[in-house]
């Protein structure tokens, strides 16, 4: 996979796990539709990114 595709995933990467978090810090307004998007939009990233890094080690 091409350098900076594995960029552009990081950094949505990021940016999903941060919108979580932000959204399980809300007090009122738990919405788990979207709780439960975020955490597995989260966790496929960064499978990608695991997978994709583990295929570049040289042995």
């Amino acid at each position: 996979m091409s350098s900076g595709i594995i960029v552009v995933i990081a950094i949505v990467s990021i940016i999903i796990w941060s919108t979580l978090s932000l959204e399980l810090l809300k007090e009122n307004n738990k919405d788990r539709f979207k709780i439960i998007t975020l955490m597995s939009a989260g966790t496929l990233t960064t499978l990608i990114l695991t997978v994709s890094l583990f295929g570049n080690i040289q042995l």
